[in-house]
């Protein structure tokens, strides 16, 4: 939900430079919710985002428009097009209608105006705010943002299990995983204790507890993975993070880059008590046969009984032949079974 539906996904070119001082850049400028975002025209990195209704225009009535995110002194945007000039245009118009002007009901639209207003803020503009923050949160970001919620997670589970042998072993297992329906992992973590089955992390990374390195094939770990790669398309671990976190944080992450150093605490707890809800069976299996993957080890991880997953046994893509190659060389199923010790 943009702040008017009618300019959804409205983007338009610009020139844009961060100080007086600074070299002027064409940029990208899309119209999203609450916010002007500003990215580079080569990268699409986000350079900037600006509140809609703080803006200000430095020459109004005159083209190209010039616009400031504040009174002060500092960032400018150049732009020419005019149906984004018209959206934030219409933007301002709205939110002028909305103040109260003097009149004899002029406490009374007053008291309806503030009722919106903060009805907008409690309801609306955090929700948003979060989803824009996840959305634009490039890949190096989400990386950084993974890796501190497995610092978090592992003062609860123990730090991730090393062992040479053990390491390439997940690194043949992260690359095995990768296919066209279900990317892979960009790396794969063991964490000693506490957690039970798999965790997809944002960034790409993918924890999983050593109950599934002490059964007698990879299957079942291969399994795990996919199935919190596969729902991860669905709910994006990020944006549950940041819904976890607060829109506070959301906000903070949006306008310097990062998270507030207290957000995660106590993230772990939530991570280890709430496994990710398991995909419908047939999307499921479909993943399973993409990667090639036999989904009866993983059925009975969930349950031991089968009861509950016989349709993940009987429609098993590999149940009457072998998978086309194995999910590791029994060399790396042994090192990777070795990778805690004991």
């Amino acid at each position: 939900m943009t702040a008017l539906p009618q300019y959804d996904r409205l983007e338009a070119q610009g020139i844009w430079r961060e100080t007086p001082d600074a070299q002027r850049q064409e940029v990208i400028v899309s119209f999203g919710d609450a916010t002007l975002v500003i990215a580079d025209d080569r990268s699409a990195r986000a350079l900037a985002h600006w509140s809609l209704p703080a803006m200000v225009r430095r020459n109004p009535g005159k083209r190209p428009a010039l616009y400031a995110p504040s009174e002060e002194e500092g960032e400018e945007l150049e732009l020419s097009d005019p149906t984004m000039i018209e959206a934030i245009e219409k933007v301002h118009e709205v939110l002028e209608a909305r103040r109260p002007h003097p009149g004899r009901l002029r406490s009374v639209f007053s008291i309806g105006a503030g009722v919106a207003v903060a009805a907008i803020a409690i309801f609306w503009l955090p929700g948003a705010l979060i989803e824009q923050a996840a959305r634009v949160a490039p890949a190096a970001k989400r990386i950084e943002i993974g890796r501190q919620v497995l610092a978090e997670l592992t003062t609860l589970t123990g730090r991730p299990c090393h062992a040479e042998a053990g390491d390439a072993a997940l690194s043949a297992l992260a690359a095995r995983l990768a296919t066209p329906g279900v990317p892979g992992p960009l790396e794969i973590d063991v964490l000693p204790q506490a957690l039970k089955g798999a965790r997809r992390l944002p960034g790409g990374i993918a924890v999983i507890g050593r109950d599934l390195i002490r059964v007698d094939t990879p299957e079942a770990a291969a399994g795990q993975i996919i199935a919190a790669e596969l729902a991860s398309q669905t709910e994006d671990p990020l944006l549950t993070l940041l819904h976890w976190a607060g829109a506070r944080a959301a906000f903070k992450l949006l306008t310097t880059g990062d998270l507030p150093a207290s957000a995660l605490k106590g993230y772990g707890e939530v991570l280890l008590a709430a496994p990710p809800a398991r995909p419908a069976d047939e999307p499921l299996l479909a993943a399973f046969a993409a990667a090639g993957v036999s989904s009866t080890p993983y059925a009975f991880s969930l349950d031991p009984s089968g009861e509950s997953v016989l349709g993940l046994i009987e429609a098993d893509p590999f149940r009457d032949a072998p998978a086309p190659r194995p999910v590791l060389e029994d060399a790396d199923w042994v090192a990777l079974q070795g990778i805690c010790g004991g």
